[in-house]
């Protein structure tokens, strides 16, 4: 069995996912569709996120990222170091986000020493993700803010600049908007998954946080506003994943109308006992739309949260 599914977070100020800066101007990193640029982030900065999520939840991860410190070379900066060996069966990100070795000469010689030469050096993710991306375009819009200048007798002094450094003119491209993403994942593979561990990542998609960087400026929550999720034993989600539109009437509103009609029309295109659909996707529903659908076999939840913990149950059981 697989499960599809499409996550839609709730619309807020971003300005986050720093692309390469231009002088002094933040860049959002963007994708091209048509006409537009729309703001994206990128599924390695989601993945990071649900790792740091499930470390949280004491789940056993091999990565941990590292804070520049004041030590020398390296050490001042950002980096990654992995417990041992990479191992699915000991750590949940390796078994989910999968890994890559990529060493030869000595260190493979050490690998196969330590592991045997059918240890595998590569391991694809379990866990599918795509970008996220914006439902509102970017607009050219953007903030200024201004940095302090610090005084000559400070205790440091950024760089090598002798006396005060001077202010400066912060400039960073902005956005309103929700982002959508869509993730899929085997269940078959997942029940070869220790423990809960499946489960917990369910968990984690409907309480995602700390994605998309600039924390400091920007506080942006990943977790559901809305959320689309199919189970089935297809191999294709058979709808379109970046389904979620703008609705043209109600700005900060949102409908997944590929779908909504595909399960109405007579016979429907998908199985709608196949379809779980939460959050403020149902809370906008008019109620004989909600009972039309239900009619019909959909699951709706007004709570996103409370709806991946019910097709949890009914994909792992109790």
């Amino acid at each position: 069995m697989n499960l599809f599914g499409t996550v839609l977070t709730y619309p807020a100020p971003s300005a986050n996912y720093r692309g390469e800066s231009e002088l002094n101007r933040t860049v959002i990193q963007k994708v091209t569709d048509g006409r537009f640029d729309y703001p994206i982030i990128s599924p390695e900065a989601m993945r990071n996120a649900l790792r740091e999520v499930l470390t949280g939840y004491g789940l056993p991860t091999n990565r941990e990222r590292l804070e520049p410190k004041t030590g020398e070379g390296e050490k001042q900066q950002l980096m990654v170091r992995f417990s041992e060996y990479p191992n699915p069966q000991e750590f949940a990100d390796d078994f989910f986000f999968g890994y890559l070795l990529a060493v030869k000469g000595k260190q493979l010689e050490q690998l196969r020493k330590e592991r045997g030469k059918d240890f595998p050096l590569k391991r694809d993710s379990v866990l599918r993700m795509n970008l996220a991306k914006a439902l509102e375009p970017y607009r050219y819009s953007t903030v200024f803010t201004q940095s302090p200048k610090l005084a000559s007798d400070n205790p440091w002094q950024a760089g090598d600049k002798q006396g005060g450094t001077e202010s400066a003119l912060l400039h960073r491209e902005t956005v309103v908007t929700a982002f959508q993403y869509p993730f899929a994942l085997n269940l078959n593979d997942c029940g070869k998954a220790p423990h809960d561990w499946t489960r917990k990542l369910l968990q984690a998609i409907g309480e995602l946080n700390g994605v998309s960087g600039n924390h400091a400026r920007s506080y942006f929550e990943f977790a559901p506003a809305s959320i689309v999720i199919r189970l089935t034993d297809s191999l294709v989600a058979g709808y379109e994943t970046y389904g979620f539109k703008p609705k043209k009437e109600k700005s900060g509103e949102y409908e997944f109308p590929e779908l909504i009609e595909g399960l109405l029309i007579d016979p429907p295109d998908y199985p709608p006992q196949e379809f779980y659909l939460g959050g403020r996707i149902v809370k906008e529903m008019d109620e004989s739309l909600q009972t039309a659908l239900t009619e019909r076999g959909v699951t709706l939840d007004r709570n996103p949260q409370r709806l991946i913990s019910l097709v949890s149950q009914k994909a792992l059981g109790e």
